[in-house]
């Protein structure tokens, strides 16, 4: 893979401990995103906040956890898809406006965030990062509704595109889904608190009960006297990211009711119905792609094992000005296990092929080993579009699958002896999508359909 994931959010409502059960539900979201982290909390009239570059753990110690007081918190963590990897972009956000202040954690992407940016400059808006969450603090400080919940409101009902959001003022938190629920977003119960997380794995993380998802086009505004719930966008059919389920969730969430292990292991089953292969041995890409290559050996009946051993500590690559170093580089992040594909014939399983460099790297590496043969299959269709709600994906013309079309050209460019890629129809069947109505998942990334109007793409 060499796709990024997005960002996560974590939020609390009315619990003595918010930023503690914050920080280890943002710890559960690491996988969301790592290069920054943040938490905001309030104590009812003033806002406390922390956020730096960094791993969660490297951005919090106890005694910044300490300073946070409050029942109330946000917490983000962030892959940079929209703005820049700097501080200054890093969330939540916090603003001063004529009501008090303003907090934000945003997973996701605006589509038509430039388009209001240039319209906000114009006015004379002046903004501090280079994120489109900016732009939701701009248009609700604009705003001429005098009630907070009701600029919420106008302001989720002017922005496009994918947006999992968190707003807190001194008194109030906001939670609200884009109106076509392209980002996952829970609220779960712990005692007398409110828990908002990006999946459920963050909910268990601080043993929260899951309560409900919020549906897209809605909105929550959680105070003192209790709940409020409405709409901005009328319902309509859910088209939430597939590579949630193929890729970015843990494997230990639900997500609308579904495993995501069990998903990836059907995706996984299907694969091996679709392009079967003889071979001696299974292998996954770890870690994503594991419970797709058990799946394919349970269905093929070739037997699974560790091929890839994935070293957790390394971090991010730096400069890689040679290709001897790039090769090193994945040495360093994967090994090879002799002893398992010695003078085998491999299925080596993984979830996507973007660019097709790392593909083409961890073939070469298990050819070191001593395979025979390694045939590649891929637990997703191919990917000929980029995205435009908050993954960062290459252009269109840096896909392997634009400039590869045939899959025997594509397994040559990689090193492969053979490539497949999973069927459209065999991905909607893994996550139970009614095959004869309208897909609910947004596969726009494989078929080019997207679900916000054509302008805004």
């Amino acid at each position: 893979m060499s796709i990024q994931e997005k960002c996560g959010v974590f939020g609390v409502y009315n619990h003595p401990r918010a930023a503690e059960l914050t920080y280890y539900g943002l710890h559960a979201l690491q996988h969301r995103g790592q290069e920054s982290a943040g938490i905001v909390t309030s104590t009812g009239d003033k806002f406390h906040h922390h956020r730096d570059m960094g791993l969660v753990t490297q951005v919090f110690t106890k005694e910044t956890l300490d300073a946070l007081q409050g029942e109330m918190a946000i917490g983000h963590v962030r892959y940079s898809t929209s703005g820049e990897s700097l501080l200054q972009n890093a969330q939540p956000l916090v603003f001063r406006y004529r009501e008090g202040n303003l907090a934000i954690a945003h997973n996701g992407n605006l589509v038509n965030a430039e388009l209001e940016r240039k319209l906000l400059h114009d006015q004379g808006g002046i903004f501090q990062t280079t994120t489109d969450t900016e732009v939701i603090a701009h248009l609700l400080a604009r705003s001429s509704r005098e009630k907070f919940e009701d600029a919420a409101v106008e302001v989720l009902a002017r922005i496009q595109g994918a947006f999992a959001l968190l707003i807190m003022t001194e008194k109030k938190m906001l939670i609200a889904l884009d109106r076509h629920g392209l980002r996952p977003l829970t609220i779960g119960k712990l005692h007398d608190a409110y828990i908002a997380a990006s999946e459920t794995c963050a909910l268990a993380a601080v043993d929260a009960k899951v309560w409900r998802e919020v549906e897209p086009g809605e909105w929550l505004v959680i105070d003192q006297n209790g709940i409020q719930t409405g709409r901005f966008a009328p319902r309509n059919k859910l088209s939430l990211c597939s590579f949630e389920f193929v890729y970015f969730a843990r494997p230990d969430s639900v997500i609308h009711g579904k495993s995501v292990l069990a998903t990836r292991k059907d995706l996984g089953r299907n694969l091996a119905k679709e392009h079967a292969v003889n071979a001696d041995v299974v292998i996954g890409v770890p870690d994503s792609s594991l419970p797709a290559a058990l799946g394919y050996a349970e269905e093929s009946g070739i037997p699974y094992e560790m091929g890839l051993i994935k070293n957790s500590y390394v971090g991010r690559s730096f400069i890689e000005p040679t290709q001897d170093l790039r090769e090193l580089a994945v040495r360093l992040k994967l090994s090879a296990v002799g002893d398992v594909l010695e003078g085998k014939r491999v299925v080596l399983v993984d979830d996507s092929i973007i660019r097709g460099t790392t593909s083409r790297r961890i073939v070469k590496l298990i050819r070191q080993a001593g395979a025979r043969e390694v045939h590649v299959r891929i637990s997703s269709p191919k990917v000929r579009n980029p995205c435009f709600y908050g993954i960062d994906m290459p252009t269109k013309e840096e896909l392997l699958a634009n400039k590869w079309d045939e899959e025997e050209a594509m397994g040559h460019a990689i090193g492969a002896d053979s490539l497949a890629f999973l069927s459209e129809r065999g991905l909607l069947d893994a996550v139970d999508v009614d095959l004869d109505e309208l897909p609910n998942r947004c596969i726009a990334c494989f078929g080019g359909a997207y679900p916000t109007e054509p302008s805004l793409t």
